[in-house]
């Protein structure tokens, strides 16, 4: 089985109008919220075999902090076409994962991960989950889970979608 960790970045700061959307760092919320989550994911033995962020300051400050809950992380590949991305590029994305990785991790942004995480849900999704199509607020993670096989394979409504916890459910 793979398994497939969908995580929006933590919550940012904007304080500072003169940066770029892509160079906002995080706020002392998310400098907390990432480890908790971070600590979740660790907790389900779920060590990343392979991440990919969005080059966006903010994923790459919540990756660092959710990073540290682990032992051994591989390098994570930044990758800019997840920056605000739509479904089918997120799907590109992860289709490019080396078939060697059995946990892929993916950080990115709304509202392209909410409709990604609808794709690619199979029709098992439970109640409680599916809450995270209309509302994935940052800092949230969502787990999905595949059948052996290439990730270049992977499609649409082929993940079963399992679980999703927010920082602010965790604490």
């Amino acid at each position: 089985m793979k398994h497939l960790v969908l995580m929006r970045h933590a919550k940012s700061s904007l304080s500072d109008p003169s940066l770029e959307d892509m160079d906002r760092p995080l706020n002392e919320r998310g400098r907390l919220a990432a480890p908790i989550s971070g600590a979740w994911l660790a907790e389900r033995a779920l060590r990343p075999d392979h991440v990919f962020l969005s080059p966006a300051r903010r994923c790459t400050e919540t990756w660092a902090r959710v990073a540290r809950q682990f032992d051994d992380v591989p390098p994570p590949t930044v990758e800019n076409r997840l920056y605000m991305a739509d479904p089918a590029t997120m799907l590109e994305v992860l289709h490019t994962a080396p078939d060697s990785a059995t946990t892929v991790f993916m950080l990115g942004h709304q509202p392209g991960l909410a409709s990604f995480l609808r794709r690619l849900a199979d029709r098992s999704t439970p109640a409680r989950c599916s809450r995270a199509f209309t509302k994935f607020p940052t800092g949230a993670v969502a787990l999905v889970d595949f059948d052996d096989g290439p990730w270049s394979e992977t499609t649409f409504a082929s993940g079963r979608y399992h679980a999703f916890a927010t920082p602010k459910e965790l604490v």
